[in-house]
């Protein structure tokens, strides 16, 4: 569900800029009371891990469509509200400037629309409720299904209200709505078996880090390397290897898209803005589209239609996207948590 530059308008990138930035000012104030030594690793391997897991696309069946895990909900479960949205705002900014998956101008409305519903409403406001003070294998999965359905309908619907505030007259919308929700329904049925298999792994190795997550309880003093070892050979795995299995499907965003405009992608925005940040994002994504950079050329151009690719599609190049997208997200989950523990 990553927008591209092209289907907002400057002002309204602008605007969704500055209230993902205030989200990440007031996610950083409260993490900055709670963080400890283990929760700063925690935060880079599971960055991690939702790097390489939103690589795969899974098919949604009878549909042509596909889906990709939001992570959202897993990083709020592990990590906490406050530190899964700065880990999963690491996420789409290493995506958006290294790998051009989403605009920059859309990089406020990405943050906002996957961070913001699975961190700040889904999971406080279901997830919590239906687990409460009992988190057995059963409520896990109710809650995480629930939840997971909940911030992917929010966002998807926050997608096409920032379209129509956009001005994008080509798609209308009723027709978007009607195409977005329904396949961002069957989308988030998946992410959510997916999410509670994750947590549910984590609860059988620790099940102190949910408790801890759940009560902002300090992790300082349990022992956690097996869980970090754990998820930073799965995360290298998922990226390196696991990748070349996505689905040549669109996904849900891309898909509905072409249900209503007839065509995968808008054209290129026609705004000065738009220019500068497309050129800009041209520069520094050294991997776009998660492989080697190709000279321009007219074969190499984007499709206006959507054309199938090979199953599965064994590529060096995704491989080493994988791998450096997981290791740059590690990286900068990191750098976060520990200049925000050495302000305390």
């Amino acid at each position: 569900m990553h927008m591209a530059d092209a289907l907002l308008s400057p002002a309204v990138g602008a605007t969704f800029w500055a209230a993902s930035g205030g989200a990440i000012i007031y996610a950083s104030k409260k993490v900055r009371l709670e963080i400890d030594e283990k929760k700063i690793p925690l935060m880079g391997v599971l960055g991690a891990f939702i790097f390489a897991a939103q690589m795969i696309n899974f098919t949604i069946p009878g549909t042509g469509s596909s889906g990709h895990l939001g992570g959202g909900m897993i990083l709020a479960i592990l990590l906490g509200p406050y530190a899964a949205f700065l880990t999963i705002a690491s996420v789409l900014i290493i995506q958006a400037l290294f790998f051009a998956d989403g605009g920059l101008m859309a990089l406020g409305c990405n943050i906002f629309n996957m961070g913001v519903f699975p961190c700040f409403v889904a999971y406080p406001l279901i997830y919590k409720n239906i687990v409460r003070d009992n988190p057995t294998a059963g409520k896990i999965t109710a809650a995480s299904v629930s939840s997971s359905v909940l911030a992917l309908q929010m966002g998807a619907f926050s997608v096409v209200l920032q379209t129509l505030l956009s001005g994008r007259s080509e798609l209308p919308f009723m027709s978007f709505v009607l195409a977005m929700l329904p396949i961002h329904l069957a989308i988030g049925v998946i992410e959510g078996f997916i999410t509670a298999g994750v947590v549910n792994f984590v609860r059988q190795m620790r099940p102190e880090i949910l408790e801890g997550a759940a009560k902002s309880r300090p992790l300082s003093g349990l022992p956690i390397r097996n869980i970090l070892a754990s998820l930073a050979v799965l995360a290298l795995l998922t990226g390196g290897i696991l990748s070349w299995f996505a689905s040549s499907f669109p996904d849900g965003l891309e898909w509905s898209i072409a249900k209503v405009y007839g065509k995968a992608e808008l054209p290129e925005s026609a705004h000065n803005l738009g220019r500068i940040l497309g050129g800009l994002q041209e520069k520094s994504a050294f991997l776009p589209d998660y492989g080697f950079k190709e000279p321009s050329s007219p074969e190499n151009a984007i499709p206006e239609t959507y054309k199938p690719e090979p199953w599965p599609t064994v590529s060096a190049g995704t491989s080493v996207s994988g791998v450096v997208g997981a290791a740059l997200t590690a990286g900068l989950a990191l750098l976060i948590g520990l200049a925000l523990r050495k302000k305390r």
